[in-house]
């Protein structure tokens, strides 16, 4: 279903839910969106809209049979005339499909100037050669890179000052139409490269093996995982998860034996309880695989030795409803962080051979500890202070601590790959709403700090000190405070700018407020960009989250549109030009907004829309519906069936204006089905009495994460602008 971040956020994996990525401690990769206001820009606009509307004129608009369907639980029918939507690839879905594809082409065909544009303005800003701060894994140092003309990266290996092409996702992408790399990971002896693949966007990975002295791919084929990979100490094991084939579950974990068929490989555990997922990761010391169960409210971990792969699990600790809880490993014990009497966590270490546990860390209301992170000397605490990240570190010896935070009102702050158990130095990333990204050295020992990485613009006219960047706190309905990232360019006429406003307010994720080079080109042009902080994430701690989730979601979307009518009533913005941008249950956020205010937005792009609640959640043989009951509740039970409809933006749908909408999905999509958005528009295009523009733009070769590779990334980012700034007359 849901969990999908925006496409400013993170690419790294872990769709445990209907979510995002995996590696444990893999580089957050931010990649933004936005664009620029020139007078060749007004006049193409202008112009295009004109042609638009002739051209509409001449293009039949797509219209859906309709198949009376009643679904009734509760004592209570509902009739969907759409749910026959849901028949993947018969010809009736295609056919509509590429009917709305053909006239959402249609629309963006005379705004193609203005896309070309800001293509344009986003090659000239963006190194196309650019690399990311270097990393260390396994003693080797690595690089992601980028490589003018092609599609995917690089990685890069550095020995000696030198770089070389350690592994080119282009020459594996070759043929495709769609490709990602998963996971890879490195045998501890450096002499096999496991890599995990998708070609076709639905988060079915396939893993493969490379022999590092012949570079040879070996016969080796492990098929139908989520991507995970971990190795064991022998060099010859890998440990691998299965996906459920029906629900898309992650729920068995198996052993591999390098030279062995698939069949042949051993289940080590299953998972039976669908509420519940699996993961895997592997200790910084090398000494234990992790197998995590978790669901959204319940965990447990079981170890095995990474030096006998072939022992059984134990349990950690066991399972108990509503504790929560993630280990650490140090030579002397473990470290971990649980939530048992502590909704904001709390940190215990538990020494070697020992059943009692002491308190490092101990629970503070208006601290939310959100990850830790264990070498040899220190602990490294992740946590959030009113809204701010920070970095702690304690050291073991004698237990002192030191802070690392930042002086601006709004950023982002967050440890870098820190991989070495030994390490006397680590690296952080920091970077703002207008600060590009930099990677810290910080030294444990000395307390000092230089910087290790800084990430440039090819723009050499670009200055921070140029925009305005704020977090400012709108009343909610109930007199909750909500806070506000945003950002704009310096001597705009605010009460004439028009705002885009981003809101996500699910699973407890916080939306980071990060740097972007595209972005950029909307703030040039007279935008200004915002950050709702609404219930649902975790922004000001455990409680944020609790109050915007189960028979308190609706707070979630009130406080979007408190968010809006703060930022118009304060003149941060036209009040008559304000547009909303949400994806997955974020576009559950726009369904619900445009329902509920349709008046108070211009424009919304609704991206992988989680919009059919109900039928959704009341479908447990589509992909991970069980394990979402912790998040949303089960309709089975009438109380939630109720509430849930009561906002659920596909049924709510009524005959009245809506905004200008813009709504994406992609045909392989696992979280959220493709079905959603296409009955969400058909129903739209039923009841809406006004003539706005109402576009799906379904990738036929896409998933969750739209289409890959760069070009593809950056041409779905210049659509949805070119969509706003068309709009702005």
């Amino acid at each position: 279903m849901l969990y999908l971040l925006p496409k400013f956020y993170v690419n790294t994996k872990n769709e445990n839910t209907r979510s995002f990525c995996r590696l444990k401690r893999l580089v957050l990769t931010p990649k933004f969106i936005p664009m620029k206001l020139k007078f060749l820009s007004i006049l193409l606009i202008n112009s295009s809209i004109f042609a638009q509307q002739k051209e509409l004129k001449h293009m039949q608009i797509p219209r859906a049979k309709k198949i009376e369907t009643p679904l009734t639980i509760h004592n209570h029918t509902r009739i969907d005339p759409y749910f026959w939507m849901n028949q993947r690839d018969s010809r009736d879905v295609l056919d509509y499909l590429n009917a709305e594809n053909a006239y959402a082409a249609s629309y963006f065909e005379p705004l193609k100037p203005l896309t070309d544009e800001l293509l344009n303005e986003f090659d000239k800003r963006i190194d196309p050669n650019e690399t990311s701060s270097p990393f260390i894994l396994q003693g080797k140092t690595f690089q992601y890179q980028n490589q003018k003309g092609k599609d995917y990266k690089q990685i890069l290996v550095v020995e000696e000052g030198k770089s070389t092409v350690f592994f080119d996702e282009n020459e594996r992408a070759t043929g495709k139409s769609y490709y990602d790399l998963g996971d890879w990971s490195l045998s501890v002896d450096n002499q096999k490269l496991a890599f995990s693949e998708d070609h076709v966007g639905r988060r079915n990975y396939t893993i493969f093996i490379r022999d590092e002295k012949s570079t040879k791919i070996l016969s080796d084929q492990i098929k139908g995982t989520d991507g995970s990979i971990v190795w064991a100490n022998d060099h010859k094991t890998i440990f691998y998860i299965k996906k459920d084939p029906k629900t898309l579950r992650e729920f068995q974990v198996y052993r591999h034996v390098l030279g062995t068929k698939q069949t042949a490989d051993v289940l080590v555990y299953e998972e039976k309880d669908e509420r519940f997922s699996v993961s895997i990761s592997k200790s910084i010391t090398d000494a234990f695989v992790f197998i995590s169960i978790h669901s959204s409210t319940t965990s447990e971990i079981r170890l095995i030795s990474a030096d006998k792969p072939s022992e059984n699990a134990t349990v950690f600790q066991p399972r108990k409803q509503g504790i929560l809880y993630d280990i650490e490993h140090h030579k002397t014990g473990f470290f971990i962080l649980t939530n048992e009497n502590a909704p904001n966590k709390k940190v215990l270490f538990q020494a070697n051979g020992k059943t009692q546990t002491e308190e490092l860390v101990p629970h503070n209301d208006k601290t939310l500890i959100e990850n830790i992170s264990v070498l040899a000397s220190h602990v490294l605490v992740s946590q959030r202070v009113n809204g701010l990240q920070e970095i702690v570190t304690i050291q073991l010896s004698d237990k002192k601590s030191s802070k690392i935070s930042m002086e601006e009102e709004t950023y982002f702050l967050s440890l870098h790959v820190n991989d070495t158990y030994d390490a006397t130095k680590i690296y952080y990333v920091y970077n703002s709403l207008s600060t590009p990204s930099s990677v810290f050295e910080f030294d444990l020992i000395s307390g000092e700090k230089k910087i290790f990485f800084q990430k440039k613009l090819l723009d050499k006219n670009y200055k921070s000190s140029d925009y305005q960047t704020k977090r400012i706190w709108a009343t909610a309905n109930d007199g909750t405070q909500i806070p506000i990232s945003l950002i704009y360019k310096k001597g705009i006429d605010l009460v004439k700018a028009p705002l885009v406003l981003y809101g996500y307010g699910s699973y407890g994720v916080t939306i980071p407020p990060v740097f972007s080079a595209t972005r950029i080109s909307l703030l040039d042009r007279g935008f200004v960009y915002a950050i709702a902080h609404v219930r649902g994430g975790k922004y000001l701690g455990e409680d944020w989250y609790e109050n915007g989730k189960f028979m308190r979601k609706i707070n979630t979307f009130t406080d979007f549109i408190n968010a809006a009518d703060y930022l118009a009533m304060k003149n941060y913005c036209d009040s008559e030009k304000i547009y909303a941008i949400g994806g997955s249950a974020g576009g559950l956020l726009m369904g619900a907004v445009a329902n509920m205010a349709p008046y108070r937005w211009k424009g919304i792009i609704a991206q992988v829309p989680f919009v059919d609640v109900v039928t959704t959640m009341l479908d447990t043989e589509i992909p991970l519906t069980v394990g979402e009951f912790e998040e949303w509740g089960n309709p089975q039970e009438e109380d939630f069936y109720w509430y849930m409809l009561s906002y659920s933006p596909y049924d709510n749908v009524k005959k009245m204006d809506y905004p200008a909408l813009y709504i994406t999905t992609g045909y392989h999509d696992s979280q959220v089905q493709y079905w959603e958005p296409a009955k969400w528009i058909a129903k739209l295009r039923e009841y809406k009495t006004n003539d706005a523009p109402l576009l799906l733009d379904c990738d036929m070769s896409a998933g969750h994460g739209g289409g890959s590779g760069i070009s593809n990334e950056r041409l779905e980012i210049a659509k949805e602008y070119a969509f706003i700034i068309s709009l702005e007359k």
